[in-house]
């Protein structure tokens, strides 16, 4: 009896000792084996000579799984087999009418609807390397996501006929062929896929000619804007699909509202749901007054997010039913902590677990805790698994510091440093499509020491003392808004064409109440010139998507620079958009009057409230 009682006070005693020394031991324990599992997959595919795609999952699980829902989309129900015969007849008609050919790259136009995902399989499934387009972009980005992927195809959705205006005769003149899902393109050598599908054959084809060995074997391209300029196409990521298969399971139902054409709705969202053998509800657009009787109705348990959505979501008008669903969980990236504290006390008790990574990088980091505010947490063993470092970053100069040997600097617990990721065997980099110069641009070199080498993420982060790891800011050329990347040098290009411009440094700036950064631009105004608000605002607006085109413009007679020469953009971020602080002449977009108009101290009070939407 004595024994006993000694041995459940020991219990007890080395309970409460971890969970004061160790509180998160069994959660990261959980984590991590799950970590270890899935890596020990893709070193038995390595040994084995084999990839396993998204494709070769999703066959698996139409085998496995026919008659199970796989999407549900506008009322109507697509199983596993639905997909999977469809998609086997648009491969033959790929091969057979369109002439395609194993190791061609095909670019598709689609908004969200079932067919993408069946267009997307059917050109896996013959070999085809696939571009996604972001269905936003204008016409010269449009041209140059072709000459970056090297696509000679273009497959164009359902309602996607009208991206094509200004750019479809320079894309037949360039040789492109281009099928529409839909007769809705009136133009002789643009043909219809649709007339031709029920007439196809609906069994599979040759599983030779889709299977690859290599990893390093482009399948996918995805465009990001980041930190090298351009929309540039990384491979495929191998793993970032696999990362619902961390928290879902197979009887989870995955809300997607996000556009396939980012790697977080087509990878994590699609991908994780073929993963788990689960289904998903797919959303045209996101609608904040449907969501949530879209969630009920589906009995949803898991979301996709962007920051701004979880804000759209908190800013609706309550309702008695805000916590009347079967929701447990969001998964996403770039939720605020003022939000994300919003979200669950009105909502409910929803696990919001964050998700760090770039389509085209080699680290991520999970918030398998829930910590708000977080977006990962790392220990020791984390650190052995995946290298990674915290450097300090001079944003005066725009540049990390240096000692005096020439190596960077690691910044201590709490401090922000510009997050840097070792490239090694067990972390490979494998960059953007057909330039070896971006890639090379992406990558610091002799870092620590000679000869090492460490990917650029452009991300400015923290990590406190428990391992909890936060985002702060980027850095360089991007920034995000409306859950966009932005890349100031392309907006600089667009801008720098306009006639009574002649220099300009864009960069972006915080609006309170707005995930973020708001695009906004310095520009200089060429000699016996004057600034031309509604000749600016027409050429922003032909040119550049929506999230990309600058809110603000301020005009300057000199433009700062760095020591090093470079634009200098600190100054600017730091000073904002307040008329009352900045003596220089301010302009904001005004959509109503087609033209950059004076920014004045009650336009920018009413952006402050709310009452003038950006």
């Amino acid at each position: 009896e004595l024994f006993v009682t000694v041995l459940f006070s020991y219990r007890t005693i080395m309970s409460r000792m971890r969970k004061l020394c160790f509180p998160y031991f069994w959660k990261d324990a959980l984590f991590l084996l799950k970590v270890i599992r899935y890596g020990v997959r893709l070193e038995l595919y390595k040994l084995k000579s084999e990839v396993c795609t998204v494709l070769d999952r999703f066959i698996q699980q139409a085998q496995r799984i026919p008659d199970k829902p796989f999407v549900i989309f506008e009322g109507l129900i697509y199983t596993y087999r639905d997909v999977e015969l469809r998609s086997n007849r648009l491969a033959h008609v790929f091969i057979q009418q369109a002439n395609l050919r194993k190791g061609d790259c095909v670019a598709v136009l689609m908004s969200n609807e079932p067919d993408f995902l069946c267009v997307w399989f059917a050109l896996a499934k013959i070999g085809c390397s696939i571009a996604f387009l972001n269905t936003n972009i204008k016409s010269r980005s449009l041209l140059h996501c072709f000459n970056s992927c090297g696509a000679r195809t273009l497959v164009v959705g359902s309602d996607a006929a009208d991206l094509l205006d200004g750019v479809l005769t320079t894309l037949l003149e360039d040789n492109i062929e281009v099928w529409a899902m839909k007769s809705n393109i009136e133009h002789p050598r643009v043909q219809t896929l649709l007339d031709k599908i029920d007439a196809a054959s609906d069994q599979p084809v040759t599983g030779a000619l889709h299977r690859t060995t290599n990893i390093k074997t482009p399948t996918l391209y995805i465009f990001t804007s980041g930190t090298t300029g351009d929309d540039q196409p990384p491979a495929e990521p191998q793993g970032s699909w696999r990362i619902l298969g961390f928290w879902g399971t197979q009887d989870d139902v995955i809300y997607i509202p996000l556009p396939l054409y980012h790697s977080a709705a087509s990878l994590i969202g699609i991908g994780g749901t073929i993963e788990l053998g689960a289904t998903c509800v797919l959303k045209k657009k996101f609608s904040a007054s449907q969501f949530w009787k879209d969630c009920r109705q589906h009995n949803v348990t898991i979301f996709q997010y962007i920051g701004e959505l979880c804000r759209y979501l908190s800013n609706h008008p309550k309702t008695e039913l805000d916590k009347v669903h079967k929701v447990r969980m969001g998964v996403g990236n770039g939720l605020r902590q003022d939000v994300w504290r919003d979200f669950q006390n009105r909502f409910g008790n929803i696990k919001m677990c964050e998700v760090y990574g770039s389509t085209e990088g080699n680290l991520c980091f999970m918030n398998h805790i829930g910590k708000i505010g977080t977006v990962g947490r790392s220990n020791f063993i984390y650190k052995l698994l995946f290298k990674y470092d915290l450097v300090k970053y001079d944003m005066v100069r725009d540049e990390p510091e240096k000692d005096r040997y020439g190596f960077c600097k690691r910044v201590q617990h709490g401090e922000t440093g510009l997050l840097l990721s070792k490239v090694s065997a067990l972390s490979p980099f494998f960059g953007y499509a057909g330039s070896k110069q971006l890639t090379e641009k992406k990558i610091m070199r002799n870092v620590f020491v000679k000869g090492d080498a460490y990917v650029n993420t452009g991300d400015l982060m923290t990590e406190d003392n428990d391992g909890f790891i936060s985002f702060r800011d980027r850095v360089g050329d991007t920034f995000r808004w409306k859950g966009e990347n932005v890349a100031t040098t392309e907006v600089a290009e667009v801008l720098g064409l306009v006639d009574f411009i002649q220099e300009v440094n864009v960069y972006g700036v915080e609006v309170v109440g707005h995930e973020g950064r708001a695009g906004m631009a310095a520009v200089i105004v060429r000699p016996e010139h004057t600034f031309d608000g509604e000749k600016l605002f027409n050429s922003v607006v032909r040119d550049l998507p929506g999230y990309a085109r600058p809110l603000f413009i301020r005009l300057q007679e000199v433009m700062e620079m760095t020591s090093t020469f470079k634009q200098q953009k600190f100054h600017l971020v730091q000073s904002g958009f307040n008329p009352s602080f900045i003596s220089e002449l301010l302009f904001v977009i005004d959509y109503k009057l087609g033209s950059y108009v004076l920014l004045t101290e009650p336009i920018f009070q009413s952006i402050l409230t709310g009452e003038r939407k950006l």
